[in-house]
């Protein structure tokens, strides 16, 4: 790849940027998993036609973002995220008091079906395509407080049952980096207030009609692939949202 195809592929931004997407693509192609070491800076500059000092501010800055993982005198290496970091910087319903803690995930639903026209748009689906959807219910400290409603696309996620999704021992995000090799590095979220109906909230032991938080994600891969659409109901009785950078601390 060379600097004219970079522009084609960005045109108009920084050189480096178009690097950096250029690499991104690669990655959600599956050209290097989490854990491989990527080509060195030289043989890298050669492919997209950039000095060094140019792909090396890309490498920086994928780096930065945690998406790429430097090891002194090894080389550079596509990023694993580990359990805890991974983890609270996606879930963050705490304690009132602010406790952490891992949920108790217990599967109410599982099934393959065509994607609503909302989920296709959320999803970047054609007409036709097929998602799994499941409902998990959320304990935490002993409380039920949480309901997701959670779709994936069939492409992404071939081969998924619902025996390996109730008998996974990762978290799920860990679990789709593990056996699917989708690696969740971003999401959007839009928060609003709803009102529980008669299957929520029997999951979630409340009155039907209870004033509940809705939480609304896409999560996205590398080049801002959308592999997830979530819909989470929470019960906000004594527990609350804790917004990004405090569930990163």
């Amino acid at each position: 790849m060379n600097q004219s195809l970079l522009s084609e592929a960005l045109p108009g931004s920084p050189l480096y940027e178009q690097v950096k997407q250029a690499v991104l693509t690669a990655l959600a192609q599956g050209e290097w998993k989490q854990g491989d070491a990527i080509p060195p800076e030289k043989q890298l500059a050669e492919r997209f036609g950039v000095s060094i000092g140019t792909l090396r501010k890309a490498i920086d800055d994928l780096a930065a973002e945690n998406i790429l993982v430097r090891q002194q005198g090894r080389g550079t290496y596509v990023a694993v995220h580990s359990r805890n970091a991974h983890f609270f910087k996606f879930f963050r319903i705490v304690r009132q008091d602010g406790h952490k803690s891992y949920p108790t995930t217990a599967l109410q639903r599982f099934r393959r079906v065509r994607a609503s026209a909302l989920v296709r748009e959320k999803l970047g689906l054609p007409t036709g395509a097929s998602v799994f959807e499941f409902s998990n219910v959320l304990s935490l400290n002993g409380d039920v407080v949480q309901v997701d409603d959670i779709s994936l696309p069939e492409t992404r996620f071939a081969g998924l049952t619902e025996r390996i999704l109730r008998e996974r021992t990762s978290t799920l995000y860990s679990f789709y980096q593990d056996v699917f090799g989708v690696n969740v590095i971003a999401t959007d979220e839009r928060l609003r207030t709803c009102l529980a109906d008669m299957q929520h909230a029997a999951w979630l032991g409340v009155e039907e009609g209870r004033p509940l938080l809705e939480v609304r994600r896409v999560a996205y891969s590398y080049s801002r692939q959308p592999v997830e659409w979530r819909v989470s109901r929470v019960n906000t009785e004594h527990y609350e949202y804790l917004g990004q950078d405090g569930a990163l601390a």
